[in-house]
């Protein structure tokens, strides 16, 4: 029993370690500070493959030589603006995992906060109508009005008449 659960436990971690081996060593810069940098952009690079992962995580090819770019932009020099700019201009704004807020993105910011905008209020008018919806009987059910004083009295001599 404790093996199996070792071995479960070990084949989970494995889950959560093949992420980091990503980026393989023959990628990695000598220079400490352009990898650093070079990782800090990968990170926020979508991988085209993937599509849910930065390039960084990712063990795709597309995304491997994405990275090679990087490091390659990186030391010749180019600031982090200019070799994400680069990569931008070769493929769009949707390599970026967190797109620019423009028209052409529009739909991306605004579309989810759009459809829980339209769900909750199909849902309130669904409720409303529900309420003054007719029976089976094909009825509206309503609270009635109240009892004027004439028909009370009236009411009242028929309660009367009956006892």
């Amino acid at each position: 029993m404790t093996t199996r659960l070792l071995s479960l436990l070990v084949m989970l971690a494995g889950l959560f370690i093949a992420p980091a081996l990503a980026v393989e060593p023959s990628e990695i810069l000598k220079d400490p500070v352009l990898e650093t940098r070079a990782r800090e952009i990968s990170k926020g690079l979508r991988c085209l493959v993937c599509q849910n992962q930065s390039i960084d995580d990712s063990n795709a090819e597309l995304a491997r030589d994405l990275r090679v770019v990087v490091r390659e932009r990186l030391t010749a020099g180019d600031s982090d603006t200019a070799v994400i700019d680069y990569v931008v201009s070769r493929y769009g704004d949707y390599v970026l995992l967190e797109p620019p807020f423009k028209m052409a993105t529009l739909a991306l910011w605004l579309g989810p906060g759009l459809i829980v905008a339209l769900g909750l209020l199909a849902v309130f008018f669904f409720f409303r109508r529900r309420q003054t919806a007719p029976d089976s009987a094909g009825v509206t059910e309503s609270v009635p009005p109240p009892l004027t004083a004439d028909e009370e009295r009236r009411l009242k001599a028929l309660l009367e008449d009956d006892g």
